[in-house]
Order: structure tokens, then sequence, then C-alpha cells
């Protein structure tokens, strides 16, 4: 299977102020690409530079073999495109909005737009102001998939969508993937890329420090699970467990906190045995696996990629 994407050390800066540096990554047609950071990474900037918004300070970016910047007007035919807030025209209508897009594509399948606003669970008749932040949102998806592009580029999808319509989001994804379109989407959400995902590009400071497969991102996860026991606990309980980090004795000595990487298996099974009578886990948030696993001085080279 061809790329369909070739991002080869792409840099942008602005002043003295860095955007992206030396971002280099592919993505294969049919693929379901995420790319994963801290909000301020450099997640838009890549997107803007391969939608031809931005022009790189040096590198080079290809999308079916076409420059992103010096070709962007034949690229923007094969591109379906959410900005990571999508506004337009506040006196027009969702439907109008939609009949325009559309019209500047040379047309959509109607049948399709209206199965879209279905399952998005939204209502074109309103003015555009008038949309909450999720509904502004949802036109912003319709648009994007309403034409069945080779590629959809998707910047923050599910932002202010609730968790019904995000479950659907999901299965669109994975009805377009198995038509063998290709995704590219940005996030700051694991789970969401979690479930929609292939492989996974994750970017700090501007630098991809990491591509992987979704499935090696469980090694990412770090848990903080405290137990408490009716007697005094051993240490010797959980040491030496798979994926266990660190176990230290809490509140008086009556619980545990123990330190878990990956699957937290083996710690609950252990747990069990030894009659826990509560167990609470405290997963970190994304920006705070960023801080741990990516300090300043962490050289790209020095991760797998």
């Amino acid at each position: 299977m061809k790329d369909l994407i070739q991002v080869n050390n792409l840099s942008k800066t602005y002043g003295k102020q860095r955007g992206i540096h030396n971002v280099t990554f592919s993505i294969a047609e049919g693929e379901v690409f995420g790319f994963l950071g801290p909000n301020g990474a450099g997640k838009t900037t890549t997107i803007r530079t391969l939608m031809g918004f931005l022009k790189p300070t040096s590198g080079q970016a290809l999308i079916g073999g076409l420059d992103c910047w010096s070709q962007a007007t034949q690229i923007k035919r094969m591109v379906g495109y959410l900005p990571g807030e999508f506004s337009f025209d506040p006196n027009m209508t969702g439907a109008q909005i939609l009949s325009y897009l559309g019209h500047l594509r040379g047309g959509v399948d109607q049948q399709y737009v209206k199965q879209l606003i279905e399952r998005l669970d939204f209502d074109p008749a309103k003015r555009f102001h008038t949309y909450s932040r999720g509904n502004k949102q949802k036109i912003g998806l319709v648009q994007a998939f309403m034409h069945k592009p080779q590629l959809l580029i998707l910047d923050e999808p599910t932002g202010g969508l609730d968790p019904l319509n995000q479950q659907e989001f999901n299965k669109m994804i994975t009805e377009v993937s198995t038509a063998g379109q290709t995704v590219f989407l940005s996030s700051h959400i694991l789970p969401e890329v979690e479930h929609t995902c292939t492989r996974v590009g994750i970017i700090r400071e501007g630098e991809l420090v990491r591509v992987s497969e979704v499935s090696t991102l469980k090694d990412l996860k770090q848990s903080n699970i405290l137990i408490h026991f009716t007697a005094e606990p051993e240490l010797a309980w959980f040491n030496g467990l798979p994926g266990v980090i660190n176990v230290q004795r809490e509140q008086h000595g009556h619980a545990l906190l123990i330190t878990v990487q990956g699957e937290q298996q083996a710690v609950i099974q252990a747990a069990a045995q030894h009659q826990a009578i509560s167990m609470t886990t405290h997963e970190p948030g994304l920006e705070e696996i960023f801080l741990r696993f990516y300090q300043k001085e962490t050289r790209p080279d020095a991760i797998a990629i």
C-alpha cells in the first residue's frame, strides 16, 4: 500500500517562536492516523501546513505526490477538512452553508448529506450564530465528510460533541476507512485516538517524538492505585508484579499506593486475593503523560520511531 501523505523534515517558525521542527512521517492510503499531543504542541501548525495555509520554513509536505504549498489548490479537491474551530457566515442557516459548500465541490450526494445530518442529530434549519459549540462541530463534520473525499484531515474532531455523537463519529471513521479513505486526525484525548486510529504520531513542543502502532500506547499509561486493607499489607504482595513500578505505604500503614505502567489486571487480582476493602485509581491526563515521558532534554533519536 503506497503512502498518501509524506512529510519530510518539515519546519515552520514564527519569528523567534518555533512552531514545528524537522517533522517527518508518512501515512499510507486507507490508514487512520492519529496526531497526538498536548494543546500548543504543534498539531494545528502541521495541519495548516498540510492544507497549504502556511508556507513551510523548510522541508516539504506531499499529499498524493503533490506539494502542499505550491499545489494546494489541486490537493484541496481531494481533501475533506475540519479546522480546530469551524466558523462561517453567522446569518446563514446550516442547510444554506452545506448547500453552498456542496456547490463549491461541484455537487454532492444529497442522500448521503441527509444521512450524515441524521446520524449526528443536527438541525440544519437554524442560523449559524445560534448554534452551540457542539452543533458547530457537527456541521463542520458533515461538510468534511459529505463529498466522500480521498483524505480526511480533522483537527480535534470531537470537541464539543456529547458521548453519543462521539460514538457515532467513531463509527463514521471506521466506515470511511473500510471504504479505503485515509484519515489524519489530531487530538489531545488519548481514548479517542485509541478507538479510531491504527497508528499514532506523538508531538511535543513542535517535535515529533514517537510514531507507533496504537496497540503500544498502553506503554505510555502510568496509573497510581490506592488500595485500602483491613490490616497492614505487605509490600511484597505487589512488588515484582507485571507493570508495577513502585509500591509505598500510605495512611498509617493500612493502604498501599502502587504505581503501574500499562495494564492493571495483575494488581487487581492480587488485591482481591489479599482482601482489599477499597481501590481508587488515578489515571493521569495526557498533558501529565507528556511531562513525565518527554522532558525538554529528551532527544528525538532516543525514542523508537
